[in-house]
């Protein structure tokens, strides 16, 4: 395949996009314990965010009489428990996708809020697939796009696609015009669809089989005009469906 033109490095998230969204129904769950309700806002307020930060909202939100850290340890411990019913896996079409953005040329990375052996573990098989470091823990910095593009790769934002299941991510994105591919999940009782179309996330996709070589070299053209975020001729995908 021809490489791009614009495009140097896709930055890819671990949990919602490679693997299936384990975070959702756990948080759900969570706040459903501690007396709360689960709203837009609520999840908009808790994703994409530092452990200590979402903690911090969860007992805003809820009123539940436990402290920041113990917060922590009750989500890491509803999470063991959701795992064992609904185990990680990766999600169909994850292996071509890590295939395709390489055949393009691209350097790839992967990043998320767990700690790099959650990577490992799951996706230690494709490593070969990925850019030195390979995986960027980015629970320190949320969202985590200027020191991906800046600090780690020395790239302008314009040339890192960034592929994510969260809408908070999104809006940092359009922030910066970086250039944004939104696979939100469909978990039941979750906004993130809802809330990346009123955002106006053009590139939105429900498989990662939808994130195809044309779709990618249209991503190129867009990052190289600076039109990602524009309402100009869009591929956006009006199906719900899931790929995992």
């Amino acid at each position: 395949m021809e490489p791009l033109r614009t495009l140097r490095l896709a930055a890819v998230n671990i949990d919602g996009v490679l693997l299936n969204d384990s975070f959702s129904p756990v948080l759900h769950r969570l706040v459903l314990k501690y007396g709360g309700v689960y709203t837009r806002e609520l999840e908009q307020r808790l994703f994409s965010q530092s452990r200590l930060a979402a903690a911090k909202v969860l007992l805003e939100e809820t009123g539940a009489g436990v402290s920041e850290q113990e917060a922590i340890a009750d989500y890491f411990a509803e999470r063991e428990h959701h795992l064992r019913d609904h185990p990680v896996h990766t999600l169909d079409g994850a292996e071509e996708l890590l295939h395709r953005l390489r055949g393009l040329g691209l350097d790839v990375i992967c990043y998320g809020g767990l700690d790099e052996t959650h990577f490992h573990r799951h996706l230690g098989a494709w490593k070969h697939l990925f850019t030195a470091p390979h995986y960027i823990c980015t629970d320190g910095f949320r969202p985590g796009i200027r020191e991906i593009v800046r600090d780690r790769f020395g790239l302008g934002y314009h040339q890192v696609l960034f592929i994510d299941d969260v809408a908070r991510f999104a809006g940092h994105a359009k922030e910066l015009d970086v250039p944004f591919v939104g696979r939100p999940s469909t978990f039941e009782h979750g906004f993130q669809r809802e809330l990346m179309r009123e955002l106006g996330v053009r590139h939105l996709v429900g498989r990662l089989a939808e994130i195809d070589e044309e779709r990618l070299r249209t991503l190129d053209r867009e990052a190289g005009l600076g039109t990602v975020w524009q309402d100009v001729d869009s591929l956006a995908d009006p199906s719900p469906t899931q790929g995992g």
